[in-house]
């Protein structure tokens, strides 16, 4: 969107919503960014907080929360007086965390829900493969899909790979602040200069790893920076001993590694897995599908509403639901003991991990339970790593105190611009303000374009001066 791609409503589309229907067809000579957002998303419900992404989503995606899968009624045009100058700096190639996902053996409930819009991923993946079997697809190909859809839409030039942050700071912040000292410039010119010319501009350092292994440092300048760092990068800890054991795994390409070498294969021990996400319920099938027992522990009950389970459509995510099933039928008894291939431990958290492979689990009245394991898997979500700005961007959160995650602190921001309510000029989308699909981070785009957009538009308004007396413009 940045680079001038702008929706439309399509001609011939009528949205199942007839109320949002009849608000696009108000301003169907605009584009989606320069209508009004809270005017179109007033009323929309949806699996996002955002309501912007639910919107969006209604448009790309109508109904797909009741198993539809109509075509979007939105059609793309470029439109190059609207390219924004920007760059996108990232660790590795377009696609971000899916590139780690590659070693995972297990596909992924699709739908159409993965595309970017211009791109249809079925068009796609039919032209890399003959066979398609529904809509399964593995990681690694949608990673593949994301690098492509740069090239495709040509968006290339504004892509920097293998580039790392250490510092994003508002300019002069910091010798004003903390030095307080003359050097080159005086103090009260640069405050001067600061409220003149400096005020919202961030200063952006880091450096780029090339192909020898060296660092090429770097210095930007930016008036606007989006965080779309997503919350992969450190994974959570149970924060216990034992933790450190190389027995235990903290992610899945880890544990997927240790499956696929035989390492787990034929034992008799069971693998222990830590939490009550996807990214467990991935797991579980993965030990699952290669047969290998498992103790599935997890500090909620199987009834809680907040499951990520209950949102999900049967339908479309089969293999979750088999395993929801499994954590609500197969949970551990006295009377029962452990069952063969797999055991559910509700409303229960690990005490330690010790060096003959056992561990110690204990339930919600207190009592404690100890079992030998082949291995162990925690997987209880992550946090990203904001390092590269001030207070770890903890300050940005909606409570300042904590660290940045995706449920239980995302980064407080403005419903409909995607601007951070603690810090003008910076924003937030994906993971880190709480859309963790694919399918709810797009709004995202959507919001932080229209506000560009539209303090652009004033900008240049601001460059004409009305004449004296006179009725024309300059």
């Amino acid at each position: 969107m940045l680079s001038g791609y702008r929706p439309y409503l399509s001609s011939e589309a009528i949205h199942p919503n007839t109320i949002l229907h009849s608000k696009l067809e108000e301003a169907r000579h605009l584009s989606i960014v320069d209508q009004d957002l809270e005017y179109l998303s007033e009323g929309l419900e949806g699996r996002s907080s955002n309501p912007v992404a639910v919107l969006f989503d209604a448009l790309l995606h109508p109904d797909a929360d009741f198993g539809y899968d109509y075509p979007s009624i939105l059609h793309w045009k470029l439109e190059q007086h609207h390219y924004i100058p920007h760059l996108v700096l990232g660790k590795g190639p377009p696609g971000g965390a899916w590139h780690n996902m590659e070693g995972s053996m297990l596909t992924i409930s699709f739908g159409n829900w993965m595309e970017l819009p211009g791109l249809k991923f079925k068009d796609w993946v039919s032209s890399k493969r003959r066979n398609l079997k529904g809509d399964r697809v593995m990681p690694e190909e949608i990673a593949r899909y994301y690098k492509h859809y740069v090239k495709v839409m040509g968006l290339q030039k504004n892509f920097r790979e293998n580039t790392y942050i250490t510092s994003v700071s508002r300019l002069y912040r910091d010798q004003v602040d903390n030095d307080g000292q003359d050097r080159d410039i005086s103090t009260q010119h640069l405050q001067i200069e600061k409220s003149k010319f400096t005020k919202r501009n961030w200063e952006i350092r880091g450096y780029q790893r090339i192909r020898d292994g060296s660092h090429i440092p770097f210095c930007l300048f930016a008036e606007n920076v989006a965080l779309a760092t997503g919350t992969l990068d450190s994974p959570g800890r149970l924060e216990i001993d034992g933790e450190d054991f190389p027995f235990v795994f903290h992610s899945m390409p880890e544990f997927g590694a240790a499956i696929s070498k035989g390492q787990l294969c034929g034992k008799v021990d069971p693998v222990l897995i830590v939490g009550s996400g996807l990214t467990a319920a991935d797991a579980v099938l993965c030990a699952y599908n290669n047969n290998v027992p498992v103790i599935h522990v997890f500090r909620r009950r199987v009834t809680d509403p907040s499951l990520i389970f209950k949102q999900l459509p049967k339908k479309l995510y089969p293999e979750y639901h088999k395993v929801y099933h499994m954590m609500c039928t197969q949970s551990y008894s006295l009377d029962s003991n452990l069952l063969s291939d797999y055991t559910s431990f509700p409303e229960h958290h690990v005490l330690s991990f010790k060096s003959d492979m056992k561990c110690i689990l204990q339930n919600i009245s207190g009592l404690k339970k100890i079992f030998k394991l082949s291995a162990a898997v925690v997987l209880i979500g992550s946090h990203p790593n904001l390092s590269f700005l001030k207070e770890q961007g903890c300050y940005l959160g909606h409570n300042s105190s904590q660290p940045i995650t995706c449920k239980g602190n995302p980064v407080e921001i403005d419903a409909y611009t995607y601007e951070c309510v603690k810090e003008a000029n910076l924003f937030a989308l994906g993971p880190l303000v709480g859309d963790n699909f694919v399918r709810f981070l797009k709004g995202g785009a959507l919001g932080v374009t229209r506000c560009l957009a539209t303090r652009q538009k004033k900008k240049k308004q601001h460059l004409f001066v009305e004449r004296g007396g006179g009725d024309g413009i300059a």
